[in-house]
């Protein structure tokens, strides 16, 4: 997952290396391997670092480590993935709201352009055939070839079985890539056994897939791999780290439910994730992104709190902000919703 975001339990994490430095780091098998690290490294990666990222789910999904492409992050991935599957001037449909820099990572340096599909409230920004059919419809119309069909959601829920089928059929029946962006998967709250079941049902055996030289600008270090290789090997600490960063999420996700419904806003309901999708319409002057920008504005500059408007993530209704739960102090979050209930106490809920 993200860490940038997850800074729930860096302390395990800060913990494990201090207690194993000694034995794990730079050395195996009783020897130096510090003069092997220091080389220039294999576009492959490490193959036991390699091997151990490959079972890191157990037996939920399986994957062929030799099929695998590390990078040095998501960002890095998704780019590489946009040069591999399309040219400059060629298109990826992406269900809105989405993550804001992907503005950034999938178009500035491929060419790519973004076609958005657009979900609404009315239905919890529900995937619908219509909204799909509308975004490949629009980008025929922008004379923009349609490459594939780029699956996230950063409003902290899940996909069901249905949605899911429905995503791929289109994609099948229109022949386009799939690209799944599964940062967060391991935060949610309950197994979705169904998500694989869906996806080997459907999906042909790929015959795409970046090399590993394609990897060059976004290698992960040796001392990296090496060091997460020794973490990921050990079975236990990753069974008790996964289970206490649950736990700990779960208590962010509770303080945020409370402190929301203290302050009487909706939000959507999440599943997993670090964001919580907060409905804010009522507290607009007006029904337009101007009201939402003056609205964040506010917050800020008077009320010293900063969330991030639903305009930036190509949210189509104003009033929808994506509030971050797990990248501050539980303190600072405490603080954060307090101050949120102070901004609706001064603005006053209009009730819809």
């Amino acid at each position: 997952m993200g860490l940038a975001e997850n800074q729930l339990s860096f302390d395990l994490l800060e913990s494990w290396i201090e207690e194993n430095q000694e034995s794990n780091w730079f050395r195996k098998q009783g020897g130096s391997v510090f003069r092997e690290l220091a080389l220039f490294q294999d576009y492959h990666c490490l193959p036991e670092f390699k091997k151990n990222t490959s079972e890191i789910r157990g037996n939920k999904v399986k994957f062929d480590e030799d099929k695998l492409v590390l990078t040095a992050g998501s960002t890095s991935a998704n780019e590489i993935l946009m040069f591999c599957l399309a040219e400059p001037g060629d298109a990826f449909l992406i269900p809105t709201p989405y993550y804001p820099g992907f503005d950034r990572d999938l178009k500035w340096r491929t060419g790519v352009e973004i076609i958005p599909i657009h979900t609404s409230s009315s239905n919890n920004f529900t995937i619908t055939k219509p909204s799909l059919e509308e975004a490949f419809q629009r980008a025929q119309t922008l004379n923009l070839k349609v490459k594939g069909l780029f699956i996230t959601n950063p409003l902290g829920t899940t996909l069901s079985p249905q949605d899911l089928h429905l995503l791929l059929s289109f994609s099948l029946s229109h022949s386009l890539h799939i690209v799944s962006d599964e940062i967060y998967s391991a935060t949610a709250s309950s197994p979705t056994p169904s998500f694989t079941e869906t996806l080997s049902r459907l999906l042909p055996d790929p015959s795409t897939r970046p090399g590993p030289a394609s990897t060059s600008f976004g290698l992960v270090s040796s001392q990296s791999q090496f060091l997460l290789s020794r973490i990921l090997v050990d079975k236990g600490f990753i069974r008790g780290y996964a289970r206490e960063n649950r736990k700990r999420l779960g208590r962010r996700r509770g303080a945020m439910r409370a402190g929301l419904r203290e302050a009487g806003l909706h939000r959507l309901s999440e599943e997993a994730g670090l964001f919580c999708w907060v409905d804010m319409r009522g507290l607009l002057s007006s029904a337009t992104f101007e009201a939402e920008a003056e609205l964040w504005r506010r917050m800020v500059m008077e009320f010293g709190v900063n969330v991030a408007p639903g305009s930036s993530c190509h949210c189509s209704e104003p009033g929808w902000f994506r509030v971050c739960l797990a990248n501050v102090a539980e303190e600072t979050l405490m603080v954060a919703l307090r101050r949120n209930k102070a901004v609706v106490a001064d603005s006053g809920i209009i009730r819809r």
